[in-house]
């Protein structure tokens, strides 16, 4: 993958733009963040969907399981102590109560998703999301949909935090690309409001 800037010290590119993104190291201490990955790898239901793509199936790139209280979402399962606690944690520093939470198994650096915007129309036109990450750094890359030169790089780092606020979604995309380094496992949880 090309380098997209020259990360700063808390895992941010050089000018990130702070209206659309919050980025914060360290939410979990390292204790607390081996204990979950080790624990959400073990104990989740893991799933691999299919995705349909210019008239073709595709296996995704990645594991996922679907934890809250909707019943918009199929095979959601309810929240358990652990996620319950992590959202509580979540939800103070973003000020938005999450009702469903999306957890990503990225396995190692085959494992992906590529670029994309999150505007399903459950969450409404302007959603927030946050999302935790657990386990390898990974660079969270994000894009302007009219000008693709413009573009940064986060380094989600053990424990940490990063809340996509209103208007990311519909101007910007992003992704988590494949890397041909070797990568060890990675679960990111995305806290979602689905309406």
């Amino acid at each position: 993958m090309e380098q997209l800037a020259l990360f700063a010290a808390a895992g941010q590119s050089k000018g990130l733009p702070g209206h659309l993104l919050d980025y914060r190291p360290a939410l979990f201490t390292d204790r607390e963040s081996n204990s979950l990955l080790n624990m959400l790898v073990a104990q989740t239901p893991w799933k691999q969907t299919i995705q349909k793509l210019w008239e073709k199936e595709y296996l995704t790139p990645r594991l996922t399981c679907w934890y809250g209280e909707t019943e918009r979402i199929a095979d959601t399962l309810p929240w358990t102590a652990e996620l319950r606690g992590i959202r509580e944690k979540v939800e103070k520093l973003a000020g938005v109560q999450f009702n469903s939470v999306l957890l990503n198994y990225y396995r190692d650096g085959n494992d992906s998703v590529a670029w994309h915007s999150d505007k399903e129309s459950i969450m409404g036109s302007q959603p927030m999301i946050a999302s935790v990450s657990f386990g390898e750094v990974r660079s969270f890359d994000i894009r302007s949909k009219t000008d693709h030169s413009e573009k940064y790089s986060i380094r989600l780092e053990h424990g940490s935090f990063l809340l996509m606020k209103a208007g990311l979604q519909e101007h910007w995309e992003h992704r988590i690309a494949k890397s041909n380094k070797p990568m060890k496992a990675r679960i990111n949880l995305t806290f979602r409001l689905v309406i």
